[in-house]
């Protein structure tokens, strides 16, 4: 007689989420070790970390929306894991960089960075759930990838060989630190990069223009962060005035009434 089988392995219903939700994981467990690294005194590793975590955090959902492995917990353990990598993990090493010198100021500017980071996401939650359009080529304030990396600029100029001038990192930090947390919070239109559209006779440039990045990111590493987060800074104010454009193009179908009612 055969002995009876206790239990049994489950397979779940749609097997194609697991793959998205594991790349997600281990962005988590990436954005944990940055923080780690910094504690260490490994600044550089946790800067290496966090831009990881954020290359994954750009894959997973394409990943999910290309084999048709969307799902409802994903989303959610996305967001829970932005908080965390691009969240607290940047907050930790700016606060073991600079920010512990300043004392209680310095942890509560941490704190106010973070919580703007949960109230960015919760925002980005809600407003996803709207109907298609045009606005969706755009982010309302900086998505908090961005956010994380933005952070960590003063640390990543430390690193880097352009030394334009010498940073007194205790009063520019705190600055900066807020600067950065009113734009995560804020409305103004950045760029989704969500639904970018290629012309076939171009794909051998953009394929090109990607291993150029990688190759400079490999061997400049902190120059290569560095000079792509200016540009992304310089990019913001480009992107609202196209945002007014499309806005008054599409006046007919805008309802400012749409505007979600809560506090963020």
């Amino acid at each position: 007689m055969e002995p009876k089988k206790n239990f049994k392995i489950v397979p779940p219903r749609n097997p194609r989420v697991l793959l998205p939700n594991i790349f997600t994981l281990v962005g988590v467990c990436i954005g944990l070790t940055s923080i780690k690294f910094a504690f260490d005194g490994r600044f550089e590793m946790a800067v290496i970390a966090i831009i990881v975590a954020g290359i994954i955090d750009g894959l997973d959902g394409r990943i999910a929306r290309l084999i048709g492995g969307a799902s409802k917990v994903g989303k959610e353990l996305d967001s829970l894991t932005d908080v965390i990598s691009f969240g607290v993990a940047p907050a930790f090493i700016m606060y073991f960089f600079v920010m512990k010198d300043l004392g209680r100021i310095g942890w509560l500017i941490s704190l106010i960075y973070v919580v703007c980071v949960a109230l960015r996401l919760a925002r980005f939650n809600v407003s996803s759930n709207a109907d298609p359009s045009w606005r969706d080529n755009f982010f309302e304030g900086v998505p908090s990838p961005a956010g994380g990396i933005l952070v960590l600029i003063p640390l990543i100029y430390s690193f880097s060989e352009i030394q334009f001038f010498n940073l007194n990192y205790n009063i520019f930090v705190p600055v900066f630190f807020l600067t950065i947390s009113v734009l995560l919070i804020s409305k103004i239109p950045t760029y989704s990069l969500k639904k970018i559209v290629v012309k076939r006779s171009t794909t051998i440039f953009l394929l090109f223009s990607i291993v150029l990045f990688f190759g400079l990111l490999l061997i400049f590493t902190f120059n290569t962060i560095l000079i792509s987060a200016l540009i992304y800074l310089l990019i913001i104010p480009i992107s609202s005035m196209h945002y007014l454009s499309l806005k008054k193009k599409f006046s007919t179908q805008f309802d400012d009434s749409d505007d979600h009612e809560d506090i963020l």
